[in-house]
């Protein structure tokens, strides 16, 4: 005989709260933020609701790259009614520049749904963020830090997952997207980690600029294996769609990256 579902929530928030890495798997995929069909395979049905996601760009010149990625994970999260936070330091918003309404507004993300928070400091960037995902308002936040964000080490990415975790519910996702300046080396408790790049964009039918199109790379996916795609991010649609195939590495129990790459399409 099945246990109540009481029961069962009881026993996923213990396990969570013991191993915050498990809690993306024991969301059920109830709430799974989908991409692409390729990616979403990868994923093991989309991006994992109720958990921590790390962006960054592959080189300083594709910051600008990350955060529209990011951006555009919001605009999916979010949906038409739901409000996007996004904290950053003055320092982040010096070196990288500040959200842009108009720009956001042709995006897809309303400005007037979109809070901006500036602290003085890298480890209230954290703080904001932790109380955010908490937030049953909020359907995602954005957290920008400098350089690797040294400080958000395993045991605030920790915190975070957790509070990520907690914090879904009917009315809240909880997603969490960290947004470094530059890749860390240090561990971390995120549930999917990104290497994001600008890519050549196919121009329109009257030769003008295309859709805004980007290079990810899962380098971390622990419900699944890594992977490559090329998507176009297509604003009025407000979703993604697979532009040129390139490859998934096979799960590897030891190293992703010793396991071969396999055409998606």
């Amino acid at each position: 005989m099945a246990a109540p579902a009481p029961t069962l929530n009881r026993l996923r928030q213990t396990l969570a709260r013991i191993d915050p890495s498990l809690a993306p798997r024991l969301a059920e995929g109830r709430r799974n933020l989908t991409l692409d069909a390729p990616i979403d395979h990868a994923l093991g049905g989309g991006l994992a609701a109720g958990a921590l996601h790390e962006i960054a760009p592959t080189a300083p010149v594709n910051l600008g790259a990350a955060s529209g990625f990011a951006v555009a994970l919001a605009v999916r999260a979010s949906g038409d009614h739901r409000h996007v936070l996004w904290v950053a330091t003055d320092h982040a918003v010096g070196e990288g520049g500040g959200p842009y309404g108009p720009g956001l507004d042709l995006f897809g993300l309303a400005s007037a749904r979109l809070l901006v928070l500036r602290v003085p400091r890298p480890v209230d960037v954290l703080w904001a963020m932790e109380e955010g995902l908490r937030c049953r308002a909020l359907a995602c936040v954005i957290a920008e830090l400098t350089g690797d964000g040294a400080v958000a080490g395993l045991t605030a990415t920790r915190r975070l997952s957790l509070a990520a975790r907690e914090g879904i519910s009917a009315q809240n996702s909880g997603f969490g997207l960290l947004l470094r300046h530059r890749a860390s080396p240090a561990p971390s408790a995120a549930a999917t980690g990104w290497r994001i790049a600008a890519s050549p964009s196919r121009p329109d039918q009257f030769g003008g600029l295309g859709t805004a199109r980007f290079d990810l790379t899962l380098s971390k996916n622990r419900r699944g294996p890594s992977g490559r795609w090329i998507v176009d991010w297509d604003h009025h649609e407000r979703a993604f769609h697979a532009a040129v195939p390139v490859g998934v590495a096979q799960e590897a129990l030891d190293r992703p990256d010793r396991a071969p790459l396999v055409r998606t399409g």
